[in-house]
């Protein structure tokens, strides 16, 4: 099963780098590995990232995120003090999250929109 996520951060403010985002996809690929799950295609913009993640039926999406978003933020807190300084009392996501089954689209539709995104330097 494939899953498109999309996570952004609170208030939508602008925190990261490309350093940031590379550091991200290490974190989200580490947990997705836990869950049994794989990192299909990652990349993100200064205020959100997108995941398209492939899972097994038996892991909960919400879980899942749960995770990845708990583990990010912890993560990139210890590693980027800098950005630390942006979250909003300790919070890096906004809590909801975007998640849509990508079973009709085909995947190298979903993983080209992914890639497209505008990464920052």
């Amino acid at each position: 099963m494939h899953v498109h996520l999309i996570f952004v951060t609170k208030y939508r403010r602008k925190v990261f780098d490309g350093d940031a985002i590379s550091k991200l996809g290490e974190h989200f690929k580490r947990v997705a590995a836990d869950f049994g799950a794989k990192v299909v295609e990652y990349n993100g913009e200064d205020n959100h990232v997108h995941l398209l993640v492939e899972y097994p039926p038996k892991v909960a999406v919400s879980s899942l995120v749960r995770s990845m978003k708990g583990v990010s933020s912890r993560m990139l807190r210890q590693e980027r003090p800098d950005i630390a300084a942006h979250y909003w009392k300790d919070m890096l996501w906004s809590p909801s999250y975007f998640a849509a089954s990508c079973g009709g689209a085909p995947l190298e539709i979903i993983k080209r929109y992914v890639e497209q995104q505008n990464r920052p330097l």
